[in-house]
């Protein structure tokens, strides 16, 4: 048997999740002093509709190596013989890091042990981490081995294309992901920018002037880069507007030859807290 489990910030819905018997490591929010873990003490829709009223800006920290060690020992537990854990970048948290203390451990606890677990760092944010969690899951269900998953995240995980705008920029900036010269500008020429992943960091790729010209952007460059073999499904994501993330699906079906399943998830909070209300994005394998 094969277990297959993230950190929270794979953004995979409650429904694909329990599909699959995936299991989460929970990110935490610090929010007004009280510290929340992600989708477990607060839910998306709770979390964005107090956001702006909120005083100080939220922070996040990563899952601690206990939390990781609960879902493997409980995996052990129950069967599993070997474990796939798919983390967010490296570049960009301490999940990593801390899922592999969380080996470390059980390995120290138990050195008898012929359990395989691999870590992988995911060089992905949100749905792109949860594109390879989600594509593990169906290829497991389809008879992959425990090889042929480590095999695929560590060949592909640098292709899954990432990308992320937003309704506002002052979230990205006081995140740290955007300095303020680049929000100044973007609000005064009214443009919103496009982020994509690169060497496992957020950096912009492009600007539009509005969002019908950011769906626009997605979907031109989807036909351009999508490899056509991998892509066998869209994640689209959101955090406070479904019917931006229905739009998108909808252009995509009319403006591409694209037939496969277009997933559509809500941004987790820890997640939600670097990039606010209004966030759109959307992940695939490229070429």
């Amino acid at each position: 048997m094969i277990k297959i489990m993230a950190d929270s910030t794979c953004d995979l819905s409650d429904e694909v999740l329990a599909k699959y018997d995936i299991s989460m490591a929970p990110l935490t929010i610090n929010i007004e002093g009280k510290v929340y873990k992600d989708r477990i003490d607060i839910q998306p829709d709770e979390f964005y509709g107090m956001l702006e009223a909120l005083p100080e800006f939220p922070t996040t920290g990563m899952p601690s190596p206990e939390e990781f060690l609960k879902i493997i020992k409980k995996a052990v537990e129950a069967g599993n013989k070997e474990i796939l854990c798919i983390c967010m970048s490296s570049g960009t948290s301490g999940s990593y890091q801390s899922a592999v203390l969380a080996k470390d451990y059980f390995f120290e606890e138990n050195p008898e042990s012929n359990v395989k677990i691999h870590i992988v760092d995911s060089k992905c944010m949100s749905h792109g981490s949860g594109w390879l969690v989600l594509k593990s899951a169906k290829m497991r269900e389809q008879g992959a081995s425990f090889e042929e998953l480590v095999a695929f995240n560590e060949n592909y995980k640098k292709k899954v294309k990432h990308y992320l705008s937003v309704a506002d920029l002052d979230h990205l900036i006081k995140s740290g992901r955007l300095t303020n010269a680049s929000a100044i500008i973007g609000k005064i020429l009214m443009l919103k920018p496009i982020m994509s992943m690169k060497d496992g960091k957020g950096a912009i790729v492009g600007k539009e002037r509005g969002l019908k010209r950011v769906l626009k952007h997605y979907t031109e460059e989807f036909v351009k880069r999508n490899n056509k073999e991998m892509t066998d499904f869209i994640i689209i994501g959101y955090t406070s507007d479904i019917k931006v993330a229905e739009n998108l699906k909808t252009k995509i079906q009319l403006d591409t030859d694209f037939s496969g399943d277009i997933y559509i998830m809500q941004m987790g909070v820890s997640v939600g807290t670097h990039v606010g209300l209004g966030a759109i994005s959307m992940f695939f394998v490229e070429k």
